[in-house]
């Protein structure tokens, strides 16, 4: 049985070590994908609160970013009714598992339970497989554009293309 839980400062090292492996399989792969993570933003995030882990015994198999205001990558497109998902990376020891829907599982009752209308992602442009891989679990392209290269941005999301896409929450009760 899993829990979602948010990460601690002491996962840290755990969670660096994934983003190194998740980077080095998208090379090997290929992939466009992550150049480097910002440690100190992830640290912050941590601090802050916002940052989850999905967890089995002691393994953490799963770990993202979330935040309810993302005005520097939405611009115009924020209305602070969303949840975003940031910086999604499974534990290579557990992919295969489904770890992404586990997240939208998650996401959706946060959401819902805190009147949020819609689920936020955001992608790489050049990564056509993983915007497929979104839109399986019906997240719509709301636009693609290129990023400024502002030091407000995390390392990881200056001057680059990306696709915004859109989960809609229907809350049936």
């Amino acid at each position: 049985m899993y829990h979602i839980k948010q990460t601690l400062i002491e996962d840290l090292d755990t969670i660096s070590w994934m983003y190194k492996k998740a980077i080095e399989y998208q090379k090997r792969n290929n992939y466009f994908g992550w150049e480097a993570i910002d440690i100190n933003h992830l640290k912050n995030e941590i601090i802050e609160g916002k940052h989850y882990k999905i967890i089995e015994d002691s393994n953490i198999l799963c770990a993202f970013g979330i935040m309810f205001s993302d005005p520097l990558i939405w611009r115009e497109k924020e209305k602070g009714t969303s949840l975003y998902l940031h910086r999604v990376v499974v534990n290579p020891n557990f992919k295969g598992q489904n770890q992404f829907n586990k997240v939208l599982n998650w996401a959706i009752d946060y959401s819902i339970s805190r009147n949020l209308n819609s689920i936020r992602i955001d992608t790489w442009t050049k990564n056509k497989a993983i915007i497929e891989f979104y839109k399986k679990f019906n997240f719509n392209v709301i636009e693609e554009y290129k990023t400024s290269d502002t030091i407000d941005l995390p390392i990881q999301h200056r001057n680059l293309d990306i696709t915004l896409m859109e989960y809609i929450v229907k809350n049936i009760a």
